[in-house]
């Protein structure tokens, strides 16, 4: 119901070999590289206006430095939260004049650049769905639409990026060959070697994709995976949200034996939902998750319950609020208890906000499984 969105890593130093293969199987006409549009922020717009009125750099860099580091923070924004900014603009005219005017340019388009590894494929050429622009660098087409406006009038954006690891593996099992006249099939390996997890286990895991980090080393003592899911999991725990919500030691007691496991909750608890968090000890963390639970407890079908998902993480409330009305009434055609379905809706619509994507995830922890 929703155009699907294609991340697909290759290995750093044949990127370039994948991407010249699609153009030659679609032709150079309908394959485009992606614009990005380069906006006036806060901060730039200050000291981009500031330069132009002719202030010194210090007393700019003085006023830049006073605007708050918040996401998706505006300049009416920091006046209002920042109390020695709030002082200037009222007394200083210098401060006031460059506020006044940063505020109507802020937000406009200062340049242009390219997608990191995003590209769209078209049916025919690519100008017969949107503008486009040369890169005479290497001679490519750009699209003049953003990713938002290409998701808008209906083509797919593909991100192919390059992998370094990747490269490293390869290496790697040329050199085990090469050195030991070994073949490792590194796509099929063997998912509970216990040296492996030892190895895990202990935190040993410096140069091991995506586990390296000293954070993650004490997640993992704390943790103590013991099997793949444990890595799964590990990959999709280990970012702000879980962490500052209490659900990362709520997963670490369940799964060391110190906690309890429900389906939820000690007092929403439905049979339903075992079979879908049991891998997870009760606790809701993958999207994935989130999709099933609409599916078996509200009468979704999936299609509907990827769009929950996404109101739910891009914190849509009178998109929410209409989806718990479609909840209640697909749990009623089902006979589930509508208090505890909606009980059930909250508890998903609290948890899906950190919701990862467990695809995602899966993948990340082969590639670490498979560098350990």
């Amino acid at each position: 119901m929703s155009i699907p969105d294609f991340d697909i890593d290759f290995c750093v130093k044949k990127r370039d070999k994948v991407l010249s293969h699609i153009e030659d199987l679609y032709g150079k006409q309908s394959v485009a590289q992606i614009v990005t549009f380069n906006t006036l922020t806060a901060k730039s717009v200050i000291r981009d206006v500031g330069r132009v009125l002719g202030y010194s750099y210090i007393f700019i860099d003085y006023i830049a430095k006073l605007i708050p580091f918040n996401i998706g923070i505006t300049l009416n924004k920091a006046i209002q939260s920042e109390p020695k900014l709030n002082e200037l603009y009222n007394k200083d005219i210098q401060v006031k004049k460059l506020f006044d005017i940063s505020i109507k340019l802020e937000g406009l388009v200062k340049g242009i650049g390219k997608h990191a590894g995003g590209i769209i494929i078209s049916s025919t050429l690519v100008y017969d769905f949107c503008p486009v622009f040369k890169d005479f660098e290497n001679n490519k087409l750009i699209t003049q639409f953003d990713k938002y406006d290409i998701e808008y009038i209906g083509l797919i954006k593909f991100d192919l990026l390059g992998l370094r690891t990747l490269t490293v593996i390869d290496k790697c099992v040329k050199l085990v060959y090469k050195n030991y006249k070994k073949k490792i099939d590194i796509n099929n390996l063997y998912l509970k070697d216990k040296l492996s997890f030892n190895l895990l286990k202990k935190s040993n895991t410096i140069a091991v994709f995506q586990l390296e980090s000293k954070g993650m080393r004490d997640l993992i003592k704390k943790l103590k995976p013991d099997c793949f899911e444990d890595i799964v999991a590990l990959l999709a725990l280990f970012r702000p949200g879980p962490l500052k919500s209490g659900m990362v030691d709520n997963f670490i007691n369940r799964k060391n034996g110190n906690e309890k496991i429900y389906y939820p909750n000690k007092l929403y608890q439905h049979k339903l939902l075992i079979p879908i968090l049991k891998y997870t000890y009760g606790i809701i963390l993958y999207q994935e998750q989130v999709m099933q639970i609409a599916k078996v407890l509200g009468n979704y079908n999936l299609g509907l319950a990827d769009i929950l998902r996404r109101s739910i993480s891009d914190k849509r409330k009178k998109d929410v609020f209409l989806h718990r009305k479609i909840f209640k009434k697909g749990s009623k055609i089902l006979g589930i208890d509508h208090k505890l379905s909606l009980k059930i809706f909250s508890l998903m619509e609290k948890y899906s906000g950190y919701g990862f994507n467990r695809s995602h995830s899966v993948c990340y922890s082969f590639i670490a499984y498979q560098t350990l």
